[in-house]
């Protein structure tokens, strides 16, 4: 039986959203405001959206910024399924607590420290800071969290599926990409998308890590703001909530296909 939610809990519900969500659809509102003043409503107008294509210093971070979510999101799935296996596949062996502690540190370690760990590290071996040292500073940071990702999904994964398959004489890899990577894609899709939200939102390892001609749009964004606030901003706020609101919406759809696969497996392991 469905308990009713009382008085206090629906006030509360409804402050803790409006306290996260009404900033930001009041940002939403003002990109489609006439007025280049952005707190005088003037009427409804779509010109600012527009203006962004005329805007190049806007459009060349915007490119950037995706390129490097791309290349870094793409990388960082990678190399975190191979270690999401590793600390779930693998037993005790030296140095697991090492490694696991190294995956988990990014995760609570503050940005302002790993963006400067990152900085003294590519002067030390004297690479210039640019598209290169700002996509491997996203990889390093955002394969944590597939990591993560992975070793939950593959922590209730049926390994029979693979045993059966091996002791038909499938190899090894093979099993891996024909049996394995099938059916842990949504966990991998996940973990992707994640990073990707991750890379388009980082602004602050991203200002220790780029360099002349290679700024990513949040760090672009930051820099117009100390101007103040324009339209063009708001609009391309705008966009980039649109962005990250679609890939969660597609992670959480995934997330829930996992889920459902998950206790499919766990029943029919059962029957």
């Amino acid at each position: 039986m469905r308990s009713k939610m009382s008085l206090f809990n629906h006030l509360s519900l409804i402050l803790g959203f409006s306290f996260l969500y009404l900033p930001i659809l009041l940002l939403i509102i003002y990109s489609f405001n006439e007025s280049r003043l952005v707190t005088v409503w003037s009427g409804f107008s779509v010109k600012w959206y527009g203006k962004l294509l005329e805007n190049e210093g806007i459009m060349r971070a915007a490119m950037m910024t995706l390129k490097v979510a791309f290349v870094s999101s793409t990388l960082a799935t990678v190399f975190g399924t191979m270690a999401g296996f590793a600390m779930s596949r693998y037993g005790q062996f030296r140095g697991r607590t090492l490694f696991n502690g190294m995956i988990y540190a990014p995760l609570v370690m503050p940005e302002v420290i790993t963006g400067l760990s990152l900085l003294l590290m590519f002067v030390a071996i004297s690479l210039d800071r640019g598209f290169v040292t700002i996509t491997m500073a996203h990889t390093t940071f955002s394969m944590c969290y597939v990591a993560v990702v992975l070793q939950s999904r593959l922590g209730s994964f049926d390994r029979s599926i693979e045993e059966a398959a091996m002791d038909l004489g499938c190899p090894p890899a093979k099993t891996f990409f024909l049996i394995t990577l099938p059916i842990i894609m949504p966990a991998v899709a996940s973990g992707w998308l994640l990073s990707f939200t991750l890379s388009l939102d980082d602004l602050v390892i991203a200002s220790f890590t780029s360099g002349p001609g290679a700024t990513t749009l949040p760090m672009k964004i930051y820099s117009q703001m100390r101007l103040g606030v324009t339209p063009e901003i708001n609009a391309v706020s705008t966009i980039l909530i649109g962005i990250v609101a679609c890939g969660v919406v597609v992670a959480s759809v995934l997330h829930k296909r996992q889920t459902r696969q998950k206790m499919l497996d766990q029943h029919l392991a059962t029957t």
